[in-house]
C-alpha cells in the first residue's frame, strides 16, 4: 500500500462536515430521548478544546450556534446520503464558522434576559478588606457583592441586585456553559441563625417564576435538615454554609475569612 495525503483544502471540507454533522445528531437525539411535552426547543453550541497556535493557550471556540424547535428539526431526513449538513444548518439560521478547522469562532446564539431586574451599583468591597476579614462586621451590601465577585471569580457574570426591588433576589448570575449553563438566582443571607427551610422553598417559587436554571442562597450561618431535604428534592438548589463560603473565598479570591457567630454550628 502506498500511503496518499490529503489535499489540505479536503481535510477542512471534510473536518467542517463532520462538525456540522455532529451537531445537527446532538439536535436530533435530544429531541428524541425527550418527551415533546417536556423539551419543544432545543439550543446548540458546539465548542472544542484545543490550542492557540499563536500562544500555546488552551482555548474553547464556538463553532456552532443553533436555536431549533421540534417541529423544524422533524423534517430533516438527516440520513439522506444528498444532504448537506453546512446548508442544513442554515436552514435552521444557526451560526456556523466559516473556518471551522482554523478554530475561527460565532458569537453563541444564546443569550439571556436579563432586562427584568433593576442592578444595583457596583462595590468593589474586596479592596477594602483585610487579609483576614470578619463576614459579619460587613454590611448587607458588602455581602451581597463579596458574593457577586466569588461569582465571577468561579467565572460566572454576576450582578447585584436594586435593594428593595430584587423580589428577594440579591444577585443574579449566568453560566454560558451550553451543557450545564443558565440562569443562577442568588440569595445572600449574612446571619448568626440558621437560614429557615422556608427561605429555601420561597426561593423556588422565584426560580419558577424567572425561568432560572439554578437557585442558590449563600450564609454565613448553617442550613436544617429540612431545608437541605427540599433543596436536594428540586435538583436545582445549591446551598451554601458558613464553612463551604470561607472555603470558596479561600479558593477563588484568596480571602481568609471569619465569621464570628456565638456558637459553633451543628456539624461544622
Amino acid at each position: 500500500m502506498t500511503v496518499q495525503p490529503r489535499k489540505e483544502a479536503e481535510i477542512k471540507q471534510m473536518y467542517r462536515l463532520l462538525v456540522a454533522r455532529l451537531a445537527l445528531r446532538a439536535i436530533k437525539e435530544v429531541l428524541i430521548l425527550t418527551p415533546a411535552a417536556l423539551v419543544d426547543v432545543v439550543a446548540f453550541n458546539g465548542h472544542v478544546n484545543a490550542k492557540n497556535r499563536a500562544t500555546g493557550k488552551a482555548i474553547r471556540p464556538c463553532l456552532i450556534s443553533v436555536r431549533a424547535t421540534r417541529e423544524t428539526v422533524g423534517d430533516l431526513v438527516l440520513d439522506e446520503p444528498e444532504l448537506d449538513p453546512v446548508e442544513c444548518l442554515r436552514h435552521l439560521n444557526a451560526v456556523v464558522s466559516q473556518h471551522p478547522y482554523d478554530l475561527e469562532p460565532v458569537r453563541p446564539v444564546v443569550t439571556f434576559d436579563l432586562t427584568k431586574y433593576k442592578w444595583g451599583p457596583e462595590v468593589d468591597v474586596v479592596a477594602g478588606l483585610d487579609h483576614r476579614p470578619d463576614l459579619m462586621e460587613l454590611d448587607p451590601i458588602e455581602f451581597e457583592h463579596l458574593v457577586r465577585r466569588l461569582f465571577e471569580a468561579i467565572g460566572l457574570k454576576a450582578w447585584v441586585t436594586q435593594a428593595s426591588r430584587d423580589d428577594g433576589i440579591d444577585a443574579v448570575a449566568t453560566n454560558e456553559d451550553p451543557i450545564v449553563g443558565g440562569l443562577c438566582i442568588i440569595q445572600a443571607k449574612r446571619t448568626r441563625n440558621a437560614v429557615p427551610a422556608d427561605t429555601v422553598r420561597a426561593l423556588a417559587g422565584v426560580m419558577h417564576d424567572k425561568a432560572a436554571a439554578k437557585g442558590i442562597i449563600v450564609t454565613t450561618a448553617w442550613f436544617g435538615k429540612a431545608g437541605k431535604d427540599f433543596a436536594y428534592r428540586t435538583g436545582r438548589m445549591e446551598l451554601i454554609d458558613g464553612r463551604g463560603l470561607k472555603a470558596l473565598l479561600l479558593e477563588h479570591l484568596g480571602i481568609d475569612a471569619l465569621i464570628s457567630l456565638p456558637k459553633t454550628p451543628p456539624g461544622w
